[in-house]
């Protein structure tokens, strides 16, 4: 059974940092790209990052230079560094496996981290 569970979330200041973690098991972890997404209130659920089973990393334009996807696979871990966050960065973030870059997530959504940046 596949399981996604992304912990990390929190209430962060303008300008703060966080560090997401995303722990995947049930599927072979090192042979899938994992991504990074968020939804915030009233808005669908957008990609932020892509990272290959290799380490490639790929961004949304709102974030570069300031988000880092990296993996372990040895650890079935995907994570995010967020830094210098935006109160536009608030959302509930979630991971997902795709097959391979721009393709559609595969099978169901774990429950997310909030994330709120606010002063």
């Amino acid at each position: 059974q596949v399981q996604l569970v992304e912990s990390g979330g929190g209430l962060v200041q303008p300008g703060g940092s966080l560090r997401l973690s995303c722990a995947a098991s049930g599927f072979t972890f090192s042979s899938y790209y994992m991504n990074w997404y968020r939804q915030a209130p009233g808005k669908q659920r957008e990609l932020v990052a892509s990272i290959s089973s290799s380490g490639t990393a790929n961004y949304a334009d709102s974030v570069k230079g300031r988000f880092t996807i990296s993996r372990d696979n040895a650890k079935n871990t995907v994570y995010l560094q967020m830094n210098s966050l935006k109160p536009e960065d608030t959302a509930v973030y979630y991971c997902n496996r795709v097959r391979a870059l721009g393709s559609a997530p595969i099978g169901s959504w774990g429950q997310g981290t909030q994330v709120t940046v606010s002063s």
